[in-house]
């Protein structure tokens, strides 16, 4: 059943409440450019996150964990510069706050004064508490991430389904309760059962958004370049494609190789 949307000027932190109370379904995707996030924006999305995937997609690096708070704030500038509508998080990057929390306040304080961004999205629960205390006592949104953690893949050693085990289903819902007490304004949720995901959306009052999670959560978040079909490689089970950019851009580029070489480009009409 379709649920009629509200029309937003300008996402932000009460929207998103909103649209769960009204039980309109939230649309997150990534992006880490001027340009992308501008088509992006345009197109209606209601929350873009620059996520530290632009460490695989834009670096090329196996994992998240290389990627510095520097980089994740030239992203978040370049960004939040084109985006009129829509509410921007930014991932804190590994080691920018597991440790010390006064350095995970310096670090989001830092995202938020440098790049202009909405808020910060941190990785873990109870372990991380008094991290999320500290950026949340400064008046800083967060927004919470739950079952698989990219940023501890060495600690479970592979990217499959977290949370299967009861044990760890019940930290999990534990541990989305703790960040909705603690002020959180939205938790992401990855690749877990779907009936757990499920169980934790109803659990909360918060915003829920999944990826891997099902559909029983309150949004949906996908990487912008697996969307698009441009991360060719990359083929899980949760994502669905809706272009083929690898194959289309291949073939353009090839024809303008050719087209060169060939001496067809440019024509009379195309010089001055």
């Amino acid at each position: 059943m379709s649920v009629a949307k509200k029309e937003y000027k300008r996402v932000t932190v009460k929207s998103l409440s909103e649209m769960k109370e009204n039980g309109e379904k939230i649309s997150m995707l990534t992006a880490y450019d001027y340009s992308m996030a501008n088509i992006v924006d345009g197109a209606g999305i209601d929350v873009i996150l620059v996520g530290d995937s632009a460490s695989n997609v834009m670096a090329g690096h196996e994992t998240t964990l290389p990627i510095t708070l520097d980089q994740m704030i030239y992203h978040a500038s370049s960004v939040i510069r084109a985006v009129k509508r829509a509410l921007v998080v930014v991932d804190l990057p590994f080691g920018s706050y597991q440790s010390d929390p006064k350095e995970a306040l310096r670090s989001a304080i830092r995202i938020m004064k440098e790049s202009g961004a909405h808020g910060v999205k941190i990785e873990g629960g109870k372990e991380i508490k008094e991290s999320v205390k500290k950026i949340l006592h400064a008046g800083i949104p967060v927004m919470g991430h739950l079952g698989l953690t990219p940023q501890s893949i060495y600690k479970f050693g592979s990217y499959t389904v977290r949370a299967k085990e009861e044990e760890e289903a019940e930290k999990l819902v534990e541990d989305a309760i703790l960040l909705e007490k603690m002020g959180c304004f939205a938790i992401v949720l990855e690749k877990i059962p779907a009936d757990l995901a499920r169980k934790v959306a109803e659990s909360v009052s918060i915003p829920v958004i999944g990826i891997g999670a099902g559909n029983g959560v309150d949004g949906q978040v996908l990487v912008l370049h697996d969307l698009l079909g441009m991360t060719y490689e990359f083929n899980p089970r949760f994502l669905r494609r809706y272009m083929n950019l690898y194959e289309d851009m291949t073939k353009a580029i090839s024809q303008y190789v050719d087209d060169v070489k060939s001496r067809d480009f440019p024509s009379d009409d195309e010089q001055y």
